[in-house]
């Protein structure tokens, strides 16, 4: 696991007003928005951690979003501004340290489950309330790389027959 430092923050921060700002700036619903910038082109580039060496401002990014996918009103349900803030500040926080993907993470998490979770964890440290998230789920981080390894092993292994 990595530990937080001020890039980290600042990108934390940026996705988390990206999301806040969803919510006035498109027609489409929290969960639709939420879903095309996961699996964006945009949200690739954050998470391979140069982002911050572009230019990429809340507008730059709704527009190049808009580019890849499209405009969209589809769906109606909007998450609250704070909620979406917390959303999102969550989903980059939890990319960055523990190092994945944003397409890794909304396959593990969907938004209507985090948004669930809002109330009950949103006081707590976002390192804390994944800690938490994950012994709910019974998902141990250090399991799952020692179970990659061994999978790795193993393929490795059959390979060299």
């Amino acid at each position: 696991m990595k530990n937080m430092d001020e890039y980290g923050l600042k990108i934390c921060t940026f996705q988390a007003e990206l999301f806040e700002k969803s919510i006035d700036r498109l027609e489409c619903s929290s969960k639709i928005f939420i879903r095309r910038f996961m699996y964006s082109d945009l949200t690739a580039r954050i998470d391979s951690k140069g982002f911050f060496y572009e230019s990429t401002g809340i507008t730059d990014a709704f527009d190049e979003i808009d580019r890849q996918y499209g405009t969209s009103a589809y769906g109606q349900l909007k998450y609250g501004t704070e909620e979406m803030y917390w959303i999102g500040y969550m989903y980059r926080y939890w990319a960055y340290t523990y190092e994945k993907s944003s397409k890794q993470l909304f396959k593990l998490i969907k938004p209507e489950e985090l948004r669930s979770l809002y109330f009950p964890y949103h006081s707590l440290n976002p390192s804390q309330a994944i800690e938490r998230i994950l012994e709910a789920r019974g998902v141990d981080e250090r399991d799952q790389i020692a179970r990659g390894v061994e999978i790795m092993r193993r393929v490795r292994g059959e390979n060299e027959r």
